[in-house]
């Protein structure tokens, strides 16, 4: 069986790897409306899924779930060893200018913005270390099915994005700091940018690591529809 709205694209005794829609939870919020996610939708299949990292409501992509306590321990600390390498997709504002490598980096550390949380703001003094790489990738004409006005469609870039670390909307962040917001942003974009696209422009579509058990080196990818 498989969980409603959620693809699974491995299973095994140890772990699960799941294609999550943009705007479903990973776990529950607060509140009745928001206790539908991913989480209590695979528990309804496999009872010992068990979170090890989360995407935003908005960002869609794969998502990795332990089945045991000893296993989600080892994936996170894998992730925090940094041996779990994941890649995004993005469609950002403006034209980027190409770097002067194969890939770009943003380093800017990045602190809860507690005035105004959950954001997340750059912070030199009190935020944590954090790292992306970034490069350019070829346009894909499909994002102009997500525009919100067809005969005003600005320019825009296709990235593709590597986080090194993992800190809480470390793209959205960094990409709003590099002066090239995420379309479809309504937390870190411009107005007009946030409303220029009917979702987060944002996707998790690679997902590489060893398995926990086996060793064996995993490797998933996750089609992208921009």
């Amino acid at each position: 069986m498989i969980p409603p709205g959620v693809q699974a694209l491995y299973v095994d005794d140890a772990l699960l790897v799941l294609d999550k829609p943009a705007q479903l939870l990973t776990v529950p919020g607060r509140g009745a409306d928001k206790q539908d996610c991913v989480a209590t939708r695979a528990q309804s299949i496999w009872p010992d899924a068990l979170v090890v990292h989360r995407l935003d409501q908005a960002t869609s992509g794969l998502l990795l779930m332990a089945r045991s306590k000893a296993v989600q321990r080892s994936l996170s600390d894998a992730f925090a060893q940094r041996r779990v390498h994941k890649r995004y997709l993005a469609l950002v504002h403006g034209t980027v200018a190409p770097p002067s490598t194969p890939w770009g980096q943003i380093d800017l550390p990045i602190a809860l913005d507690w005035p105004n949380r959950p954001l997340r703001v750059i912070d030199a003094e009190h935020g944590k270390p954090s790292c992306t790489r970034w490069r350019i990738l070829s346009p894909d004409p499909r994002w102009h099915a997500f525009a919100t006005n067809a005969h005003e469609l600005q320019s825009a870039t296709r990235l593709e994005l590597e986080p090194l670390t993992g800190r809480s909307h470390q793209l959205r962040v960094h990409l709003q700091a590099f002066g090239h917001s995420i379309l479809g942003d309504p937390l870190y974009a411009e107005a007009a940018q946030a409303a220029h696209t009917t979702r987060l422009m944002l996707h998790a579509w690679r997902l590489e690591l060893l398995h926990p058990v086996s060793a064996q080196p995993l490797q998933f990818e996750s089609p992208c529809a921009f």
